[in-house]
């Protein structure tokens, strides 16, 4: 009951923030206009994605306060938090270098692994592996592809949303099985509940897009609940990053195939998988559609059988993987449209 009114209460607030946010865009000519890069074609507000942030961030101060989650948990994801979704509000407004912009994002990480003690043991084949100061540089790194992949992803109406309140529920179903500390599901549950307050604005045709200052904040976020999870339980680690399969895929086989045409990794492009199926399609909704579907219906599973421990959970996140490599080298991944 406790979760229930939360979740109500912070879809509320989110909800009621992104109008109020669509009403400043708009008054402040905060727009994203279509060019030859873009999957939609009418000038609409952006910078929605603020009120996904000040919603979460909120609730995890409460819970801090509150004593339902770890003071140090709370200073790693506000903190990382918070940084990677200012220098997303600036460059909304006014663009910044794409170097600073990472120099933010790796403090950002490096501050968040070093809160949460660096990157748990990792359970390969079975064998918990400690990495040390190794696994810690392998985190920061993770946790600075995480979030750009997701600022990359973040292409047409409802995609990123979507992305986050999928892998928000197959979490919490995972924690309903698997025995956590109380401060987790409820960062999951206030998390998904501030999506969704977005979410109701974004839907296609969407009246407000997310910006660099939600997509990027989302990112980071979901990285840190990840390696929370896995401090849990090792088996943890593997089945967020299943659940996050579609957007981890299509943004890593879209890159490695850029690079290899000789493209600049963060030139402005429309050429990932999913651009190339709603651009085929003439629709976004149906792709977005899809992907929650792959979720649910495929990804979850496997997240499943790896954080129950009823197989490896590397096997799991391979044979998982497979098929959406096979997809996004079918829409061709990474290829200029024509």
């Amino acid at each position: 009951m406790r979760s229930a009114l939360l979740f109500v209460a912070f879809f509320a607030f989110s909800a009621l923030a992104t109008g109020a946010l669509r009403r400043y865009a708009l008054a402040k000519r905060v727009l994203d206009i279509p060019n030859e890069r873009s999957s939609h074609t009418v000038a609409t507000p952006r910078g929605g994605g603020v009120a996904i942030v000040l919603t979460f961030l909120a609730s995890a101060m409460l819970f801090a306060v509150w004593g339902e989650l770890p003071v140090r948990v709370a200073i790693a994801v506000v903190g990382a938090g918070s940084l990677v979704a200012i220098v997303g509000f600036v460059d909304d407004h006014r663009h910044i270098a794409a170097r600073w912009r990472l120099l933010a994002h790796f403090t950002a990480a490096s501050w968040a692994v070093t809160w949460l003690g660096g990157l748990p043991a990792l359970a390969l084949l079975g064998e918990p592996i400690a990495l040390g100061l190794a696994g810690s540089v392998l985190a920061v790194v993770g946790l600075v592809w995480l979030l750009n992949l997701y600022n990359f992803m973040d292409g047409i109406d409802g995609i990123a949303a979507v992305e986050a309140l999928t892998t928000c529920l197959g979490a919490l179903v995972l924690y309903r099985l698997q025995p956590t500390a109380a401060g987790e599901p409820l960062l999951v549950v206030s998390l998904a509940a501030a999506v969704l307050g977005f979410f109701i604005w974004n839907l296609p045709p969407a009246k407000i897009f997310m910006g660099d200052a939600g997509s990027g904040f989302l990112g980071i976020t979901l990285g840190v609940l990840a390696m929370r999870a896995a401090a849990v339980s090792p088996d943890l680690l593997w089945s967020w990053l299943i659940l996050l399969g579609v957007f981890v895929v299509d943004a890593t086989v879209t890159l490695i195939q850029r690079l290899r045409r000789g493209a600049r990794a963060y030139e402005a492009h429309r050429s990932h998988a999913y651009q190339h199926a709603a651009l085929n399609l003439g629709r976004h909704g149906p792709v977005t559609l899809l992907v929650g579907l792959i979720n649910l219906g495929w990804l979850l599973p496997w997240a499943l059988l790896a954080g129950t421990g009823r197989i490896a959970g590397v096997l799991a996140m391979i044979f998982a993987y497979a098929p959406l490599v096979g997809i996004a080298l079918r829409l061709r991944g990474g290829i200029p449209t024509d």
